[in-house]
């Protein structure tokens, strides 16, 4: 048996090494892209590396189209949107998963229900709803609708991690005189880690690429973010593909430095409700 796998692995190498390729030829075509203009784009060398080096492509994404401001309204969209469903899930998620209350499956029941629901069918109300708060063309009219839609499938994962921790881990710290929230910050917390790491991954890509939402309720320029931002690359006449290239990769950068930073973080969470167990 082990002779057959160590035959198989260069083979499984391979594909992996192919499948690796396949996968990030999508940011280099992108970066490519970027550093050319339009002629190069569409007829002489559409998928090649550039001829020519025109980073003049950056310059007029930064200067002539407002990428940074999109840029720091998204970061901090994004941001925010984070914090408040990781914040709102975790802690929901320990209180059904290791407390005993009146209610609880009802509780679970209405987040897990927000799973299933269509943004498409709550954008009327939303819109209605922004209006009425006079949160029209704000911050917060992008981040509570964003922790909403982030915070049932957040408190499910969660939700699981927690199941999976033994409850002699509690009681110990119970007995060592530890209060719940005690328990709660310096033993379940760090346990479920990866959980979290692969949450903030999931929760910023779903703010930082969402559109509809924001076409919807925003129209102010200065508050735009950077997908609403990329629809003014295009003009009546004639569009710049080369800069809107340039924004694009901009616009990405932040995704791939995030699940770098918690990669690691996200490969322990395939393995730490067993390791726990054990």
């Amino acid at each position: 048996m082990w002779t057959r796998i160590r035959r198989s692995q260069p083979l499984f190498q391979l594909f992996l090494w192919l499948y690796a390729l396949v996968s990030v030829y999508p940011l280099i075509w992108m970066l490519f892209y970027s550093l050319k203009d339009n002629n190069e784009i569409f007829v002489t060398n559409p998928f090649g590396f550039p001829t020519k080096l025109r980073f003049e492509n950056y310059v007029s994404a930064l200067t002539e189209f407002n990428v940074p401001r999109y840029f720091m309204n998204s970061v901090l969209v994004s941001v925010v949107t984070v914090v408040g469903t990781i914040a709102l899930a975790v802690m929901f998620a320990y209180a059904v998963a290791r407390m005993r209350f009146k209610g609880k499956t009802a509780v679970q029941m209405y987040i897990v229900i927000g799973m299933f629901v269509p943004v498409q069918v709550i954008m009327i109300p939303l819109a209605i709803l922004v209006r009425d708060f006079n949160l029209t063309n704000t911050y917060m009219s992008l981040i509570l609708p964003y922790i909403a839609f982030n915070v049932s499938f957040s408190t499910m994962v969660f939700y699981g991690f927690f199941r999976s921790i033994p409850f002699e881990l509690e009681e110990s710290a119970c007995i060592d005189g530890a209060t719940i929230y005690q328990t709660f910050w310096k033993v379940m917390l760090p346990i479920v880690k990866p959980a979290i790491a692969t949450m903030v991954i999931f929760v910023f890509l779903a703010a930082w690429n969402e559109f509809p939402i924001a076409l919807m309720l925003i129209s102010q320029e200065d508050l735009k973010t950077l997908p609403l931002g990329l629809l003014f690359f295009q003009g009546q006449f004639t569009t710049d593909w080369g800069a809107m290239g340039a924004a694009m990769t901009i616009a990405s950068l932040p995704t791939v430095l995030v699940y770098i930073l918690f990669s690691e973080q996200v490969e322990r969470a395939m393995t730490v409700g067993s390791a726990v167990k054990g």
